[in-house]
């Protein structure tokens, strides 16, 4: 079952229960793929463009998440993590903390790093790999860490 089919799914449920924060939700990602899907002119898009546009709203979220956090917005706060929850529920299971330090290790002996300088080789070759799986805040971290 695609992204797609599974919101629409979702949606009609969230009619039937009268969830309308669920049904926001849905109706924003669904909107970003219709989005998305006129931008490259295509009629469906692929599982790798839709985890994509997930991946990027969930980080948009987060980065208004904190936002509000800093602004002491207890409403708003506790909207965008509801928000996010929903969210998750499309994302792939996320990888551990353990599993990912394992991937980026790897990673750092296939590009032959060594140092920061070659943060961005392995970066761009770890995003690939996680795509969904992992917050690219914390690869990015932890890439920094083993690259000292």
């Amino acid at each position: 079952m695609t992204l797609l089919d599974r919101l629409n799914q979702d949606m009609k449920q969230a009619m039937k229960n009268k969830d309308k924060e669920t049904l926001s939700v849905i109706r924003m990602v669904k909107a970003s793929i219709q989005n998305e899907s006129i931008k490259l002119g295509k009629d469906t898009l692929s599982e790798d463009e839709d985890l994509t546009i997930l991946s990027r709203e969930v980080k948009q979220r987060k980065d208004s998440l904190q936002e509000f956090k800093n602004a002491g917005r207890e409403d708003l706060v506790e909207k965008t993590e509801n928000e996010l929850d929903i969210l998750a529920q499309y994302l792939p299971k996320q990888l551990s903390d353990e599993e990912l330090t394992s991937i980026i290790q790897e990673t750092i002996k296939e590009v032959n790093a060594t140092s920061m300088k070659d943060m961005g080789k392995v970066m761009g070759s770890v995003m690939p790999k996680v795509k969904g799986q992992a917050d690219g805040t914390k690869i990015k971290q932890i890439v920094e860490q083993k690259l000292r």
